[in-house]
């Protein structure tokens, strides 16, 4: 579906990132989108509405009692107009304010009158980001449905550095292009991604691990996130940041993975398990950095590590859907079934890694979906064109599985 011809309205609040909403802006008429603006008393402070009003093409709105230009009440007309109302700076004000459903400027009226999907971008200093209060009217807005794009961390403009920065632009826009583009088919869902290889300490320097990139598994959580579903992403080192969005939840080793996902297990409704955890852990971890052995070189006794996909597979709830990934060489449809069974998945993605342009470290893929009765293979694509293919597959079957 094209995003030509959506309109978003965009609101901005009193915060020092409103300055950063006039890159939205421009991004957003770059990619075909329609942009009302609408700013707070504060917010213009900041800015000039005539910057945005050029930016946009559009009219800026701030006083709800202006008389409009035309017969209609200006913000039910913005209310009606808006595919998406984005909030860019959010404050802890206005993030208050929309918790309690107060209607006492243009922004906060519209934002009562639309249907359409709010998304947020918090915007503040850490502690306010932190207090528990904003917390709690976060936690209320996206009950109701409403998607945050970050905050995120580093050095603030009142000095400070943790969590409160504004997201990029980039990422901004791209979360909402993502949200206007796909359907919402997962709102509300909640999604536990893994990513990434694991590591097996052999000393403090020293480890085990693989050649897995994490790119499949963060474009599969961004997929899932674009579609409205609920995402936590467990993953391990990664040169990756996380999709906005996204709640993240960084592991080290297979051990660590199997801790994380018997925790978050149980609260999914559907578990992808796109990561490649090390199958072998030493049998000792040396305390200090292993010295050379001469001539005779070095013996490593090894002893498997938890499966943690055969453990998710035993502790699957009745609703839950599962999914897991097969890395193999050879013997490749014979391995994935007997995964796929041995493990309890409910669909299970196989990927020949001994491809050059699929598997570990690239930006494509070839996957062959595999279930219990059929197979769909997929052509070579892009990681994220193969993560919507998987989750249009994962979305058909769990659907037959609930209305059998």
């Amino acid at each position: 579906m094209s995003v030509a011809a959506k309109t978003v309205v965009l609101g901005i609040t009193g915060g020092i990132a409103a300055y950063k909403a006039c890159e939205i802006v421009s991004r957003l008429k770059k990619a075909g989108i329609n942009v009302h603006v609408i700013m707070s008393r504060n917010a213009c402070e900041f800015v000039q509405p005539l910057t945005l009003q050029t930016l946009s093409q559009n009219q800026v709105a701030v006083d709800t009692f202006k008389a409009p230009d035309a017969m209609e009440v200006e913000h039910i007309s913005l209310a009606k107009k808006a595919d998406m109302l984005l909030i860019a700076p959010a404050t802890a004000n206005i993030i208050a304010k929309l918790a309690l459903g107060i209607a006492d400027d243009m922004l906060t009226t519209t934002a009562l009158a639309t249907k359409a999907p709010l998304f947020i971008a918090p915007a503040m200093n850490t502690i306010m980001w932190q207090h528990p209060a904003t917390q709690a009217n976060l936690a209320t807005l996206i009950n109701r449905g409403a998607q945050t794009i970050g905050p995120e961390g580093g050095m603030l403009a009142c000095g400070d550095v943790g969590a409160g920065r504004m997201s990029e632009p980039s990422d901004i826009v791209e979360a909402c292009l993502n949200a206007l583009h796909n359907k919402q088919d997962l709102h509300g869902q909640r999604v536990l991604v893994t990513a990434g290889a694991t590591r097996e300490a052999l000393d403090p320097v020293r480890y085990l691990t693989n050649r897995s990139s994490g790119k499949m598994g963060y474009a599969i959580a961004k997929a899932a996130q674009a579609r409205g579903a609920k995402v936590t992403l467990v993953s391990g080192s990664v040169a990756l940041s996380a999709p906005p969005g996204v709640k993240l939840e960084s592991i080290i080793s297979t051990q660590d993975l199997y801790q994380a996902m018997m925790r978050l297990g149980p609260q999914q409704d559907i578990i992808i398990q796109a990561a490649a955890p090390a199958d072998f852990t030493p049998l000792v971890v040396h305390d200090q950095k292993m010295k050379k052995q001469g001539e005779d070189g070095l013996t490593l006794a090894l002893k498997q590590t938890q499966d943690v996909a055969a453990a998710l597979g035993e502790r699957k709830l009745p609703g839950q859907f599962f999914v897991g990934f097969a890395a193999e060489t050879q013997d490749l449809h014979a391995s994935a079934r007997k995964k796929l069974q041995k493990k309890k998945l409910d669909l299970i993605a196989l990927n020949d890694v001994s491809r050059k342009d699929a598997g570990f470290e690239v930006d494509t893929n070839a996957l062959t979906l595999i279930t219990a009765s059929e197979e769909v293979e997929l052509p070579l694509m892009s990681k994220q064109d193969a993560a919507h293919r998987l989750l249009d597959e994962v979305i058909r079957l769990r659907r037959e599985i609930l209305d059998a």
